[in-house]
């Protein structure tokens, strides 16, 4: 069996951050691992409280894995300082772990910023060049590339940006598009650029979406499945997981994360 990796923050809520992540994996077929960076006190409605983790036990966690369960593939969410992003990114940097995710988690579906501005200028200039692939929404993708993302042209357009910062690919999450009856996520590659598109399902239920689809990524990577499939896998396993998703909570609900993966 496969092991895929989450460097993430905790989500006391379930429904996002490393607990979504395993539950993925889980999914996927491989065997999931975590390095916790931070904890959040967080329900369907926001965040109440995030409490950092030390460099220390960051640094600690990574090692333990290293030396006894290293990862085919990895992935990262909420970093949430500036020295966790540079102490991950000189980690997967120094062990040379090509299969990596990154996912840029700035903002949660509630809102509430996840990153400070420092730290996102980092994230940019340290993981994006390690990247076999960045996964950011709209307002994430117009902070990397420094552009107004509102359309699939301009998606595009910052998806190329993101390549010419050091990414090997990346995947433009159009679900925050204004109007219309579906959603348009789209992939830049260096030789090819792919516009998937959905029906747009008229839900609350979407606390979790983003690390859930960066999740289903890492472990098709894992599983050694080629990165235009593991896309698609992932972004099909996202839209039945929405539409599956049990209702829970006041605010943006959880996915349903029970559904099956299916590669194809």
């Amino acid at each position: 069996m496969k092991i895929a990796l989450t460097i993430a923050g905790s989500d006391s809520g379930g429904g996002a951050g490393i607990q979504a992540d395993l539950k993925t994996f889980q999914q996927f077929g491989v065997f999931g691992t975590s390095v916790i960076v931070a904890l959040t006190a967080q329900n369907t409605r926001g965040v109440r409280a995030v409490h950092t983790a030390p460099e220390a036990m960051v640094r600690d966690q990574l090692a333990a894995l290293t030396d006894d369960l290293p990862p085919s593939a990895l992935k990262t969410g909420m970093l949430a300082t500036v020295p966790l992003v540079h102490l991950v990114a000189d980690w997967i940097a120094a062990h040379r772990w090509r299969e990596y995710v990154c996912d840029p988690v700035m903002v949660a579906t509630s809102g509430d910023r996840l990153l400070s501005a420092e730290a996102e200028r980092i994230v940019r200039d340290r993981l994006l060049p390690l990247a076999a692939l960045v996964t950011p929404n709209l307002e994430e993708a117009a902070l990397l590339a420094s552009r107004t993302v509102n359309d699939p042209a301009s998606m595009e357009a910052a998806g190329r940006d993101l390549l010419a910062l050091g990414a090997q690919a990346a995947l433009i999450k159009g679900g925050h598009l204004s109007g219309g009856g579906e959603v348009v996520d789209v992939l830049v590659m260096p030789s090819a650029v792919r516009h998937y598109r959905r029906p747009r399902i008229d839900t609350r239920s979407t606390h979790g979406t983003g690390c859930t689809l960066s999740a289903a990524v890492t472990a098709c990577l894992a599983r050694k499945v080629g990165l235009e499939r593991a896309v698609t896998a992932a972004l099909d396993y996202v839209h039945r997981a929405i539409a599956a998703a049990p209702g829970l909570g006041s605010g943006h609900g959880p996915l349903d994360h029970t559904v099956p993966a299916i590669i194809t």
